[in-house]
């Protein structure tokens, strides 16, 4: 009796890459909306590439071709690399743990999620980018005949990373906190626009392209875009080299592929929190040394009520971090150009102070509880000194920080105390301005999505509460500002150093004298802010 021979398994690549394609016709079928804007925005991309392609080959033989077409594809997959972090929901296929029940083997299944990758705009957009760098580089046939191993290398670089780093962090971004990596993606935009206009600005020095070559030659040696400097080194003649850079991408691909291939099958193997008892002891949080140091009674649980929302929720913390960074960022790279004042460190304190604005909106309908303890104009002072008390606690040193650091940078020491003194009169005025815009003009911030910060129909008083306090606290600073160009005018700079204690007495003031101005209104007004900071 013999038995049948058992029937070979299908290609799973081939299958992928259909499941791929169904997975963005299904999309597409959900709404028109949805089918309007992804075509519209393959033919924006598609327009933008051919258009970088274009002006890539226009570069064929320029001298600096070499420098910044390696720098570019190191951009690309920097950009591959982050990607997954920040829109973890923007490809389905990242999630492999949907594939955890069925019988695949890691080196096929690894092969095929590969394959499945390129399927998509992003790695059109590469290709463009891609091609049009080893035309940039290619001066000759031999180099033209290595570009065509060198493209596809490079592209399948830039995916791998991306997908090995999207499964080594799986776990994370299919959670909560994986999510809120999506708020925090204003900030790199934020710092990245920051470092090109920098970057820019140091290039119109210069004088072009060549102040880029030091770095070039040490990012030609990285996998990815070591593939491209091979295509230029062969137009060079450099062989030798040419065949280094091609094995460091090769080397760099195969890396990458087998600590993808390692991360999915522990991915695939190992429990997770849906497969661990949930009847392990749970730790007590004892309170911290700095909880210690707050204040008794109403004060300081306010305060650490706001320091853990600061700490804890997405919006909050990535509204602070951007702050934080583009506080400290403005004036340093002006002072590292060597056009920047001291004066820009009240950036820093413009920047904090700003965070006091729609502050019972930040806390979203929680704020109900917060409601329930308020009765009287008394309580109402009593919460909004707190929350300014919170700030102070992270803005006070850091407003002290930026100014050291810039006055170091300029070297303009003698300047250190009238900036200051200035940055904490901005400080309070902004504290005061914040305070009684959160009480007449609060609005809801929605939770639902990562990059909305006003719920719809709000726009309108969220712009009055942001940039009409933003101008009344500049125009608060007014007798500080008059005080500061008046002793300069004067010629009595030796007097300046008096603008320090008067800074930081003026902003005390107005902050006080602000809250005692808000606090009725907050108490009387609490029906009204607790219906516009739950809309939404």
């Amino acid at each position: 009796m013999t038995t049948a021979a058992p029937a070979s398994a299908p290609a799973l690549t081939p299958i992928f890459i259909r499941l791929k394609l169904s997975l963005l016709r299904n999309g597409l079928r959900q709404s028109s909306g949805r089918k309007a804007v992804y075509i519209t925005s393959v033919v924006v991309v598609l327009l933008f590439g051919a258009l970088q392609l274009l002006g890539l080959i226009a570069l064929h033989g320029n001298e600096h071709a070499g420098t910044l077409t390696v720098i570019l594809v190191a951009v690309l997959a920097v950009g591959w690399t982050v990607m997954p972090l920040f829109f973890p929901s923007g490809d389905e296929t990242l999630d492999p743990t949907r594939l955890v029940m069925l019988p695949l083997r890691p080196e096929p299944l690894v092969r095929a999620l590969l394959a499945a990758s390129l399927v998509g705009i992003g790695p059109l957009f590469t290709l463009c980018l891609v091609l049009g760098s080893a035309i940039a580089v290619a001066t000759s046939w031999a180099a033209a005949a290595v570009a065509v191993p060198a493209v596809p290398l490079t592209i399948l670089v830039c995916v791998a990373l991306s997908r090995a780093v999207a499964a080594g962090n799986v776990r994370l971004l299919t959670s909560r906190k994986g999510r809120d990596l999506a708020v925090l993606s204003g900030l790199v935009i934020a710092v990245g626009i920051q470092v090109v206009n920098f970057g820019a600005q140091r290039l119109g020095r210069t004088g072009g392209l060549s102040a880029l070559d030091p770095a070039g030659n040490i990012i030609r040696w990285l996998p990815g875009p070591s593939a491209i400097g091979a295509v230029q080194s062969v137009s060079e003649g450099s062989y030798g080299r040419a065949a280094a850079q091609l094995v460091i991408s090769a080397a760099g691909l195969f890396l990458l592929l087998r600590y993808w291939q390692g991360s999915l099958v522990k991915l695939m193997t190992s429990p997770d929190g849906s497969t661990i008892a949930a009847a392990e002891p749970t730790r007590k949080e004892s309170a911290s040394g700095f909880v210690r140091l707050l204040p008794e009674g109403r004060t300081g649980a306010v305060m650490h009520r706001t320091l853990l929302y600061i700490w804890r929720d997405p919006k909050t913390k990535a509204a602070w971090i951007t702050s934080l960074a583009i506080g400290l960022i403005v004036p340093l790279f002006n002072a590292l150009q060597g056009s920047g004042s001291i004066y820009f460190a009240c950036f820093a304190a413009g920047m904090l102070g700003v965070q006091l604005y729609n502050q019972f909106g930040q806390d979203t309908s929680a704020f109900w509880m917060v409601a329930q303890t308020i009765s009287t104009s008394r309580d109402a002072y009593l919460e909004l000194r707190a929350r300014a008390f919170a700030l102070l606690v992270v803005a006070l040193p850091y407003t002290l920080l930026v100014n050291v650091v810039t006055a170091a940078v300029i070297g303009d020491w003698p300047a250190l105390p009238e900036a200051l003194g200035l940055s904490l009169a901005l400080l309070g005025a902004m504290m005061a301005t914040g305070a009684v815009a959160s009480a007449r003009f609060p609005y809801s911030i929605p939770q639902d999505s990562a990059h909305r910060n006003v719920a719809p129909g709000q726009g309108g008083i969220a712009a009055i509460s942001i940039f009409g306090g933003m101008v009344s606290g500049a125009v608060l600073c007014a007798p500080v500002i008059a005080l500061l160009i008046w002793l300069h005018v004067s010629a009595a700079h030796g007097l300046l150093w008096v603008l320090l204690p008067v800074g930081a007495a003026y902003g005390t003031l107005i902050a006080w004298a602000a809250l005692r101005v808000a606090a009725p209104q907050t108490a009387a007004r609490l029906p009204e802010i607790l219906s516009a900071v739950s809309k939404g």
